[in-house]
């Protein structure tokens, strides 16, 4: 299939609705608050082009249908859905297993509605671990609750199963990446000013500068984990007590200060690959790390519980991973990502049940392909090579 001649394609409005007993409203609006949970998507179709196989691009939180990735897959004659989740553009409330379900929305969709054979799961990003996650639960479910411990079967959700599996510049999970990213410096939740100046990489005082030595590395490291454990108690203790008062008060949002804050970024002799010194996806990450846009920066207690807590979620990488036998797998590492470390694609690759795996890199590309259209078209090529040799188109 040729890439470099656009096919000529068009956006139609997916609208997929169903119904779902919510204790409370976990977005504001109508939408979710009367029984009913919205889905809001678009299908990509080329014209003139038919196929039986579809590929769904889905992040947790955020709409992909402006962004390079899934129009470059359209403009080389594929099939797309850009799913969203019930939290579009707004995850301070997000349950990772109600997201996973949303995903069996639009495979269901895809299957009995629009008469595709074949699906195809894109997680990109963000939505790599949820790619993961959604097609570990449907060929091996066993979620029956969130983390907070609100029932929620996956088990008896009856998710079709996706015919393949395409990760690309993905990390572990939205846990995994927050944990590695948190600022260890902050001794105080609700006072961001109260900093460990020993933790603090961004204070020019900090006694340890890059290169930064070993002891020191694994000591940031511990206490990445040790406030993220003193926050998932902060979350379980609140529901705990809100439960035991019974006043009819059963969540309470919070915010959670300073989340992009990695050594990696100020040292690139840490997990070495191509990206740039001092520079993310968010900007410069000392202004990032305490912008109002950070990861977590804004979240309630089940939330934090079920995409934030690295020691309760249960959407991380490798377990999803290890789940996934029948389906094959391809895994795309931007080799110049300046958000997924090089350590998190191998995790996944040596995790994954199934033996029809491959793994490519793409050698100078960023996370978004910003500036990069040859890089892109690599991407895409890759992804059309592979799915040619599974019979997909």
């Amino acid at each position: 299939m040729e890439t470099k001649k656009k096919v000529e394609w068009e956006r139609i409005p997916i609208i997929i609705n169903f119904t779902e007993a919510l204790r409370f409203a976990e977005t504001y609006g109508y939408a979710g608050t009367q029984g009913t949970v919205w889905l809001e998507g678009q299908h990509f179709r080329p014209k003139d082009q038919p196929s039986d196989t579809v590929y769904i691009v889905m992040h947790p939180s955020s709409v992909l249908q402006l962004l390079p990735l899934p129009t470059a897959l359209a403009d080389a004659g594929l099939h797309v859905i850009c799913a969203s989740s019930r939290y579009a553009r707004n995850d301070s409330a997000l349950i990772m297993e109600k997201v996973c379900y949303d995903l069996g929305q639009y495979v269901r969709w895809a299957k009995a509605t629009a008469g595709y054979k074949r699906v195809v799961l894109i997680g990109w990003s963000g939505g790599g671990a949820l790619s993961l996650f959604y097609q570990g639960q449907a060929e091996r479910p066993s979620i029956t609750h969130t983390p907070a411990g609100d029932e929620y079967d996956l088990t008896s959700a009856k998710l079709i199963p996706a015919d393949g599996v395409v990760f690309i510049a993905a990390h572990l999970s939205r846990a995994e990446t927050l944990t590695e990213i948190l600022d260890p410096s902050v001794k105080d939740e609700f006072n961001p000013d109260d900093r460990d100046l020993d933790l603090d990489i961004y204070d020019p005082a900090c006694p340890h500068q890059p290169p930064y030595d070993a002891e020191f590395i694994a000591r940031f490291r511990a206490a990445q984990l040790a406030r993220s454990r003193k926050i998932t108690d902060f979350a379980e203790n609140t529901l705990a007590h809100l439960k035991a008062k019974d006043d009819g008060e059963m969540e309470r949002a919070f915010v959670v200060h300073r989340t992009w804050c990695d050594l990696r970024w100020l040292d690139l002799s840490i997990h070495p690959n191509g990206r740039q010194p001092n520079i993310t996806i968010m900007g410069p990450p000392k202004v990032a790390n305490s912008a109002p846009a950070g990861l977590a920066r804004y979240t309630s207690l089940r939330s934090w519980l079920s995409q934030w807590s690295i020691h309760r979620s249960n959407a991380k990488g490798a377990d999803s991973a290890s789940r996934i036998t029948n389906a094959p797998v391809l895994q795309i590492e931007n080799q110049a990502d300046d958000s997924v470390p090089v350590t998190h694609n191998p995790i996944v690759h040596n995790a994954l049940g199934t033996p029809d795996k491959e793994f490519v890199r793409i050698h100078g590309a960023n996370h978004y392909y910003a500036g990069q259209p040859q890089q892109l078209r690599e991407c895409v090529r890759t992804v059309i090579d592979w799915s040619q040799r599974r019979g997909f188109v």
